[in-house]
């Protein structure tokens, strides 16, 4: 059991029989009054963020979450298809419980599985990947690395800002928790 006091960012809690993760909190202390604490958390079942308020103390279970190794094989168009590392076993997650995540996959990637009750819902990425940039506007004589930036569409599809220096061909690091450029590998 989890209580308020526990609360940290990306801690996951089970909230009405279904698994959340905590994506920020504060303990608020009224002049007057309980203790509370402000939380918003997101539903890993359907994506939904919700802003609650909970009494300090509460309790909540840990959810029936198992996460396992895996990379990723390819796209259907309705899921992302992925082996588990250890077993070989084949699974699917539907497009709509990765949003944004499924930018950063590319064919052998290593990833973590989240597992509620048995089926995958969600992904945990490494923190950095490198993409090639397949799309940008060419770069122009005097563009300097503290320069401005431009939009460059990358192998996966993904559409990020990069310095104007970079150019098609180029094989860029990207933050996968923040979606920026880091730096040019290649």
């Amino acid at each position: 059991m989890y209580s308020t006091t526990d609360f940290r960012r990306g801690l996951k809690i089970e909230y009405k029989g279904e698994p959340y993760e905590i994506i920020d909190f504060q303990h608020v202390k009224p002049g007057k009054g309980a203790a509370f604490v402000k939380t918003r958390m997101k539903n890993l079942l359907t994506g939904n963020v919700l802003d609650i308020n909970f009494r300090s103390g509460d309790k909540f279970p840990k959810p029936d979450l198992e996460e396992r190794e895996a990379q990723y094989l390819y796209s259907d168009g309705e899921g992302y298809w992925f082996m588990d590392v250890e077993t070989y076993d084949q699974f699917s997650i539907p497009a709509a419980n990765l949003g944004e995540k499924a930018g950063y996959l590319q064919e052998g990637i290593q990833v973590k599985i989240l597992f509620y009750r048995g089926n995958a819902i969600d992904i945990e990425l490494p923190n950095f990947v490198e993409l090639k940039v397949v799309e940008t506007e060419p770069g122009v004589r005097g563009d300097t690395v503290s320069g401005g930036s431009k939009p460059a569409k990358l192998e996966t599809g993904l559409v990020v800002n990069v310095p104007l220096f970079i150019n098609e061909g180029d094989i860029i690091k990207i933050d996968t928790r923040t979606g920026e450029y880091v730096e040019r590998i290649g």
